[in-house]
């Protein structure tokens, strides 16, 4: 059964492993390699290129797999979807006994059904395992020493760097939350069980609490930043100044072989 405790995107766990270590411009880069294949391939051979990274990362960082694969439990619906689509829409060869009063299953659908469902899988535990070994705080550095250069353009590099990391802050947040009222709602004698239009109908009261809740949280911190004095990136200095060491440029160059062998050899 579904829990909201399954997902840990946005969250941070520190097993003082070799990943945790890397600079996190180094896990951001590494990031935007593995997307780049992700999404832009089409064989299969790309795609298994990918996951072993991430096979590698996992066991690098000391983390469970299966906290990195509970990840993918919230979105199963989204790959049966993605799947049945495919079986249906995609002309090909025909899977016995099919076709059948105008329904018709193909090969084809199959095949295109798991390897977009695949893709999407390994999308998701890439993005996991990124959260899960970088801090708020390194994710926030990653990303704003990265957008650097383009500040000259107009690029406002320190602003979206925070607006990301209070996303990712409100993540579990927002989770936590809603697993409070969804046990507020049981003891209250609610079902979450049964078909997808009951559960869905049983999923509308928690909806509007849920809502009320972020915006009230964010209400809240828009105050405390003001009674702060915010006032965005200009003049602001960094506690810590980080530098690429060897290892985070050989990470990098390993890493960004083994994503353009993918496009090279198919």
């Amino acid at each position: 059964m579904f829990s909201f405790n399954d997902i840990t995107i946005g969250q941070y766990r520190d097993t003082r492993s070799i990943v945790h270590r890397l600079d996190p411009r180094t896990k951001f880069f590494i990031l935007i390699f593995l997307m780049i294949p992700i999404l832009c391939t089409q064989t299969l051979y790309s795609l298994t290129i990918v996951s072993l990274i991430c096979m590698l990362a996992i066991l690098f960082a000391k983390l469970p797999a299966t906290m990195i694969l509970r990840n993918l439990r919230p979105f199963l619906w989204l790959f049966g979807i993605t799947c049945v689509l495919h079986l249906f829409l995609t002309a090909g060869t025909s899977i016995p006994p099919f076709p059948v009063k105008g329904v018709n299953i193909t090969f084809e659908g199959l095949e295109r059904g798991l390897f977009f469902s695949f893709r999407l899988a390994i999308f998701i535990v890439a993005a996991a395992l990124f959260s899960l070994t970088t801090s708020p705080t390194e994710l926030t550095d990653s990303v704003e020493h990265t957008l650097k250069p383009l500040r000259r353009f107009g690029l406002p590099a320190h602003e979206l760097a925070m607006i990301m990391n209070i996303a990712l802050r409100f993540i579990p947040t927002i989770i936590e939350e809603a697993d409070r009222l969804r046990k507020a709602q049981l003891a209250r004698g609610a079902h979450f069980c049964g078909g997808l239009i009951r559960r869905i109908k049983a999923l509308i009261p928690l909806t509007v609490p849920l809502f009320l809740s972020a915006f009230r949280r964010a209400d809240e911190l828009a105050i405390a930043m003001e009674a702060r004095c915010y006032r965005g990136g200009i003049g602001r200095t960094h506690f810590q100044v980080r530098t690429l060491s060897i290892k985070d440029y050989l990470t990098i160059f390993f890493i960004g072989i083994l994503c353009s062998s993918a496009f090279v050899i198919h």
